[in-house]
């Protein structure tokens, strides 16, 4: 990648829910040649490797009561898995005039993970699960978030925290229209309705992509609605500040997610790129600068 990458994810049942419908991965993407047998003298033990060339982050949140939620979050995970080292020529290296090649190909491998949730949900008696889905594909220095559902992808840099994703629920879509506040919106039972999602939704997923030219010192965060539902973006972003390190930093995000209540599953995957920032003030409300609905976030 040509840059120090330093991730964690984990995943908490919380204080209330009875099992954990959450998913995460966190995956180096590596690409290799091992000889195994050839006429070549000179390259009859051969082991060519370009070290890491990418990282694949995902974070899903199940829905579907009793073990629906589970079910598909972790076919969510899986399929994107395999997606990427059995389709995706994510090998190559960045190259002008394929970014729209790539995004495509991401939205593809969400539209697997449809498939596969909607074939396993019509083949048994879990047939109104599905999930949230939030992903970010790291080609440094480039960064592709795909999105679904209300799951969230943060980027922090220095004291600015940025939302790359756009909530896909009713009440975020009434808020657009302007017939609800954002004050009104989180107080709403219509937060917790996604229009758009994986499996779960009549009218099939409209995965989002967001991107990025990233820089050294910033972070990501992925992360499922049981974190973002107890803590406001002030209190992430300061958080994530006051880290030494990216598992130090998502630790503290999900104690700090339980001593709120902790009423749903928390999940957070940290990454932190390059070198360390020096330490920075606070994050203040003023500077949380949310890009919702854009397709690239401006340079700051």
């Amino acid at each position: 990648m040509g840059v120090a990458f330093d991730c964690f994810g984990m995943t908490d049942l919380g204080r209330v829910r009875r099992n954990n419908e959450d998913q995460f991965l966190v995956a180096e993407l590596v690409k290799r040649l091992r000889v195994v047998r050839t006429s070549v003298p000179d390259i009859r033990e051969a082991d060519w490797s370009d070290g890491v060339v990418g990282h694949l982050l995902v974070v899903a949140d199940g829905m579907g009561g009793m073990a629906g939620g589970e079910v598909a979050s972790g076919l969510a995970v899986e399929t994107i898995s395999w997606y990427v080292t059995q389709t995706m020529p994510w090998f190559y290296r960045q190259q002008d005039g394929r970014e729209a090649e790539l995004e495509a190909e991401l939205r593809q491998a969400v539209e697997a993970c449809q498939r596969t949730v909607a074939d396993a949900a019509a083949n048994s008696h879990l047939r109104r699960m599905g999930t949230t889905l939030t992903m970010a594909y790291v080609l440094w220095p480039r960064v592709y978030v795909v999105h679904a559902g209300d799951s969230r992808c943060y980027l922090r840099r220095g004291t600015v925290l940025h939302r790359m994703t756009k909530d896909h629920t009713v009440a975020q879509r009434a808020v657009d229209a302007g017939v609800m506040t954002a004050a009104q919106a989180e107080n709403s039972p219509l937060g917790h309705a996604l229009w758009n999602c994986i499996g779960g939704c009549e009218v099939g997923v409209k995965p989002d992509v967001y991107k990025a030219t990233l820089e050294p010192g910033d972070e990501l965060l992925l992360c499922s609605d049981g974190l973002t539902r107890r803590l406001s973006d002030v209190e992430v972003g300061n958080l994530l500040l006051a880290g030494a390190t990216a598992e130090a930093a998502a630790r503290s995000l999900v104690q700090a997610a339980n001593d709120a209540g902790g009423e749903d599953n928390i999940t957070v995957v940290v990454a932190r790129l390059g070198r360390p920032v020096a330490v920075a003030p606070a994050v203040s409300a003023s500077a949380v600068t949310p890009v919702e609905g854009t397709a690239e976030l401006p340079r700051v």
